[in-house]
């Protein structure tokens, strides 16, 4: 038996084809290393190449076309990930599960993933049975393959015949990359932020190049926690600490390009853990996080300044500043008073604070 690649509806591309299907192609591309530049849906002569690079690979008829013949061994390396418009029915009718497979993989799911509220045997494997089978894998991590392969019904396991690996490889991969996309504290490695000064926007990034020259100078020490912010990492972190806040329900979350997080576990109770897993992997404490701020505008930094004795210090002026106690930054308004003077403004009510203009 094999898979039923027509349930996929995959259009044959060529050069000078676009679309989602060429983007799709891209993208697989790319996965696999082969250089095509942007994915950017257009089948121009650099896509034409890197395909008839993969079709030589793997000993594919090279006519630089993505029929039925390529997309058969893309599917086996894992193209059924990157198919426009897919859905987890799409996916399950091409593994060759019908309607009794996928009660059947459905009670399996409530018996290794003990969900609860269980899912609903019905068939139909919908939003609902997705999320169920990312909270499954969420649970169990690597012991999915195995416990789902031991929990099947015979009856599946023979209708399947020798597709049954490779079958329970896909279901397993779709369910890890579901588990990747709920939100967590796995989140806080992607879009990383920086701590170097030189990543800020000019002017902001001379005024401070300039006060923490003059700080250097005068002895101080200086941790740095954030300058510039990506703007998806701000999108994290702003949602992550409004749900866990209970200031917004998961389901409410509006999604951003380019950011694949998935607010909605399985249970409501998950989703608001998860938003509290982010918000303490991301230090955020009690902060307020902004969607935009001067951060994603390059404009902030957040540090903590701090000395020995007194700190004489030379103001933007050239005059010498003598400041004594707090020794930090946080509370000390006077080293704030001479930070004014370089164009770095310190925002009282946020202790590491401070931006372009005190925003």
């Amino acid at each position: 038996m094999a898979f039923n690649i027509n349930v996929l509806k995959l259009e044959t591309i060529r050069k000078g084809s676009t679309g989602l299907y060429v983007t799709a192609w891209q993208q697989f591309l790319q996965s696999k290393s082969f250089s095509i530049g942007a994915a950017d849906g257009v089948f121009g002569t650099v896509t034409e190449t890197a395909t008839r690079n993969y079709q030589e690979r793997n000993s594919l008829p090279v006519n630089g076309v993505v029929d039925t013949t390529t997309y058969r061994k893309a599917l086996e390396q894992g193209y059924l990930f990157f198919v426009p418009n897919r859905t987890a029915n799409m996916i399950l009718n091409y593994l060759n599960f019908g309607i009794t497979e996928i009660r059947d993989l459905q009670r399996s799911l409530n018996v290794i993933g003990t969900l609860v509220p269980a899912l609903a045997i019905d068939g139909d494997f919908g939003a609902r049975s997705v999320e169920g089978l990312g909270e499954t894998y969420k649970k169990i991590d690597i012991n999915f393959r195995p416990r789902l392969e031991q929990t099947l019904s015979t009856a599946t396991k023979q209708k399947l015949g020798t597709d049954l690996p490779a079958a329970l490889d896909n279901i397993t991969e779709y369910a890890r990359r579901l588990r990747q996309q709920l939100s967590g504290a796995h989140w806080v490695k992607f879009f990383p932020g920086s701590i170097s000064i030189a990543d800020l926007a000019s002017p902001f990034r001379q005024r401070v190049q300039a006060f923490e020259q003059a700080l250097r100078v005068a002895g101080a020490r200086m941790v740095i926690a954030a300058t510039y912010r990506p703007p998806q990492r701000a999108y994290l972190m702003h949602y992550a600490a409004r749900i866990s806040r209970g200031e917004i329900a998961p389901q409410n979350v509006p999604s951003y390009a380019g950011v694949s997080v998935d607010w909605v576990h399985y249970t409501n109770a998950g989703s608001v853990q998860a938003a509290r897993d982010m918000v303490n992997a991301y230090g955020i404490g009690t902060n307020p996080v902004a969607l935009t701020s001067r951060h994603t505008q390059g404009y902030a930094i957040d540090w903590e300044i701090t000395w020995q004795g007194t700190l004489n210090v030379k103001n933007a002026q050239g005059r010498i500043v003598s400041i004594g106690t707090p020794r930090t930054s946080y509370q000390n308004s006077v080293l704030w008073q001479v930070g004014a003077t370089y164009g770095v403004i310190h925002l009282r009510y946020d202790p590491p604070h401070w931006s372009i203009d005190g925003g």
